[in-house]
């Protein structure tokens, strides 16, 4: 587990601390940030309305990193991170919903799952989003942890045009090996669906393919949160150098 250590970072006069929930009360924190960008900002049907809370079955398993803001100690960012160990416990990653990962099973005792990931709008000029990467690395170095997984989530407001416009393009240089390949239990009919249009690739996406995280398969459809999701893995072996040095100090 992560060390229960407070980092600061200053971003354009603003200070940060990163550690992970340390109490139920935190984790209804990080809970209450995610209901306000899924549900609220993002339109996603949700449980959990009448607290305003982003809730489900497999929190209890997981660990909630989290970023605050020092001067106000309002939490601004999150991530919940799943390990091998307690996906047992949960019966499976939440990515099993929407995914056959039959193909992963041989990675599993050393794959952890990573999700939920949310910054407050007011907090999107990037110190945030550096700490949460950051502190996800160091989980995974701290554990012995090899393999990461993840839903990179894709907004369907357009109706999926650019999600499938941006599946075909990232296809072509950033898909995994055959034997890592996993499939949809809802897919999107991508081809139906591309019109070559210029594409926007959401920073969830970008960050996950310059960190040196492999495409997996064909984006599935969650109709709760109306995302088109690509499940993405990352060997820690193929962790960029650079991001390695900045995130890690190796």
């Amino acid at each position: 587990m992560l060390q229960q250590q407070t980092q600061v970072v200053q971003k354009e006069k603003q200070q940060f601390s990163m550690n992970l929930a340390r109490t139920e009360s935190e984790v209804r924190e990080a809970q209450k940030l995610r209901y306000k960008v899924f549900a609220e900002e993002m339109g996603a049907k949700m449980p959990g309305q009448e607290e305003r809370i982003d809730q489900d079955r497999y929190d209890r398993y997981c660990d909630h990193l989290l970023v605050r803001d020092t001067d106000t100690n309002e939490v601004v960012g999150t991530y919940r991170i799943l390990s091998p160990d307690q996906a047992k416990k949960a019966g499976g990653y939440y990515s099993e919903g929407e995914f056959d990962l039959s193909r992963l099973d041989n990675l599993r005792s050393s794959m952890v799952e990573v999700g939920r990931s949310c910054v407050h709008p007011d907090y999107r000029g990037g110190g945030v989003i550096t700490l949460l990467w950051a502190g996800m690395a160091q989980y995974m170095v701290k554990n012995k942890y090899e393999y990461l997984i993840g839903c990179a989530s894709i907004s369907m407001a357009d109706g999926g045009h650019n999600a499938a416009n941006i599946y075909n393009k990232v296809k072509l240089d950033s898909m995994s090996p055959l034997e890592w390949r996993v499939f949809p239990n809802c897919a999107l009919p991508v081809d139906a669906l591309d019109d070559q249009a210029e594409v926007f690739l959401p920073p969830l996406v970008k960050g996950y393919l310059r960190l040196g995280a492999y495409v997996c398969g064909d984006p599935a459809w969650d109709p709760d949160f109306n995302t088109a999701d690509l499940l993405v893995l990352l060997p820690m072996s193929r962790l960029n150098k650079r991001y390695a040095r900045h995130f890690l100090g190796q």
